[in-house]
């Protein structure tokens, strides 16, 4: 019996677990497309050097902002839910500053929103810092979610070589997290 068919399928699906799904996915090809910007506030770090870092799956977006002039933003906190995902890319909900106050993601004449590539697009307001532009058309952005093939071979590698690691139920899972529906492969 031929097991090649099988052996690429799980190669594919195992590839898609590179990282425990409670970790970041912003900027997974690292070309600094971590940062959205705010006039008043400067520079927001969706993927600092320090600390956990944001993750983006179907149903919200978690962790932590890092912005060097009003410190750490807080994207789940637990007084209004957070920020969520509508499976769509389509982003509503409050984050947290303490220096500054809730961020609306989802505000009148204005809203945040991920593309199918992953990419942040639009606008939030803090009442007490203005306007967060998330703009992938200049050189900083944000960016959530690429896989490429060469972390699918990567990946399929090293669980090949753990017969422990066999569990497509947590494969499964790792994939919706890390990727929300739509979200596709991407070539190198």
């Amino acid at each position: 019996m031929n097991n090649e068919p099988m052996r690429k399928i799980q190669m594919i699906l195992i590839a898609l677990m590179m990282t425990s799904a409670s970790a970041e996915n912003i900027d997974p090809q690292n070309i600094d497309s971590q940062y959205a910007y705010g006039e008043n506030i400067g520079w927001l770090n969706f993927e600092p050097s320090e600390g956990p870092g944001v993750h983006v799956s179907a149903d919200k977006v978690e962790g932590f902002i890092w912005a060097e002039n009003i410190g750490w933003i807080n994207l789940s906190p637990t007084n209004y839910g957070g920020v969520v995902n509508n499976g769509s890319g389509n982003l509503s909900g409050y984050a947290w500053g303490e220096n500054i106050g809730w961020i609306n993601f989802g505000p009148p004449h204005g809203g945040v929103t991920i593309d199918v590539e992953g990419n942040f697009e639009g606008w939030a307001w803090g009442e007490n810092i203005g306007w967060i532009s998330f703009d992938s058309s200049r050189t900083y952005n944000v960016r959530a979610c690429t896989v490429t093939f060469d972390d699918l071979q990567s990946l399929a590698s090293q669980w090949l070589d753990d017969a422990d690691n066999y569990d497509f139920a947590r494969l499964a899972q790792y994939w919706l997290d890390f990727c929300p529906d739509g979200w596709r492969l991407e070539p190198q």
